[in-house]
């Protein structure tokens, strides 16, 4: 799916675009037992409730492809074969209302996951005609009829007593303890919304957490492998860089790569491209090659990024370096630069003492104390 895409499916969660009947899930408390089951249907529900449900859903649509949202891609055989592809196909066949298919779903969820508390699974089902321009563009013509479900798992929190004001008696009351919905820890759209059309070999995956994997879901619900959590990524890719460069992993090579992934980013940007950006071994190989670095350490990253992420794997560049940030970390000292002025920091060794050296063109303040630089 591209951005654009995505942006099209997501304006269905709006009232008065919504083709969404009903919500239907069930609740679950912290020992994975299903305490009641849930069929709430939109166009009763008082209208902040439905708005609330529509907007609580359309979250797992939320963040970036490559940290928040994950393509799953499913083969010809888990297509044919696999009971759990089947089981994504039956939901969507049966328009969520087969109570004996929902059950499968629920087992395999509250399976995967662990939470502390309650928390409950949202189903909604969505069926939505995709217009084109005709050919003769003097009006439209349905093209295609995306029907598809998404899935949320929401924790829900319990909010304690508090003190609360009514206008009606100018009084304080004790406001009782009751359960707040929370936004979506994880979720999932199926089938995949590409080139405007059904693709039932592709599934997209959320996670509101860019540091959890839930493997358990991923093999449960899809059969598949979880994505690596973008934080995983991105202390693997630098663990890799750090091991394979060793002593080349100066700091202008560091600088180097930040600006060249800078530029590949600022560049996709102007060209408007709505596929989602990605980098590949072999760019990082060449941003290195351009650095300076030995060929046979460039070769031997190559290997180890095999190694780390599996061949021909494919990077979001934010997930591996924050080009957006540039930062210094001792184990006493941690500075922060603008990346626009990271070429003002150098590393030096005096009299064999390392130093980071920052060069000052202007005002130097202390806790917000401006001080003199002596001579």
């Amino acid at each position: 799916m591209t951005e654009r895409e995505l942006r099209e499916i997501k304006r269905r969660f709006r009232p008065e675009k919504s083709n969404i009947p009903r919500i239907v899930g069930c609740l679950v408390n912290g020992n994975k037992q299903i305490v009641s089951k849930i069929n709430q249907s939109i166009g009763v529900s008082e209208s902040d409730v439905g708005e609330g449900l529509l907007n609580v859903m359309k979250k797992t649509l939320s963040g970036g492809f490559g940290t928040n949202l994950h393509d799953v891609k499913f083969s010809t055989k888990q297509v044919s074969e696999s009971p759990e592809h089947k089981l994504l196909m039956d939901l969507r066949a049966s328009s969520l209302k087969d109570v004996e298919i929902l059950d499968k779903l629920y087992s395999k969820v509250i399976e995967s996951v662990n939470f502390e508390g309650n928390y409950v699974i949202l189903l909604a089902n969505d069926i939505y005609d995709v217009f084109t321009k005709s050919s003769d563009e003097l009006g439209e013509d349905s093209s295609e009829v995306f029907n598809y479900i998404i899935c949320a798992v929401c924790p829900v929190k319990d909010t304690p007593e508090a003190i609360s004001f009514k206008e009606s008696d100018s009084l304080f009351h004790t406001a009782s303890i009751s359960s707040v919905l929370s936004s979506p820890a994880l979720g999932f759209m199926f089938p995949s919304f590409d080139d405007r059309k059904t693709n039932i070999y592709d599934a997209l995956y959320y996670t509101r957490s860019v540091a959890e994997e839930y493997p358990d879901f991923c093999k449960n619900v899809f059969d598949a492998e979880s994505p690596m959590a973008p934080k995983v990524q991105k202390e693997t890719f630098s663990g890799c860089l750090s091991e394979v460069l060793s002593e080349e992993c100066s700091l202008d090579v560091v600088k180097s790569v930040h600006n060249q992934i800078g530029e590949i980013v600022t560049a996709h940007k102007e060209s408007r491209d709505p596929e989602p950006l990605v980098i590949t071994k072999a760019t990082v190989k060449t941003m290195l090659e351009n650095c300076g670095v030995d060929g046979e350490k460039v070769e031997k990253l190559g290997e180890a990024l095999d190694e780390s992420f599996g061949t021909n794997a494919e990077f979001t560049p934010k997930n591996v370096v924050a080009f957006n940030k540039f930062e210094l970390t001792t184990p006493d000292v941690t500075v922060k630069v603008d990346p626009e002025h990271k070429d003002l920091v150098t590393t030096q060794v005096i009299n064999g003492t390392k130093y980071v050296m920052i060069r000052v063109e202007g005002p130097v303040e202390v806790n917000g104390i401006n001080v003199t630089i002596e001579d």
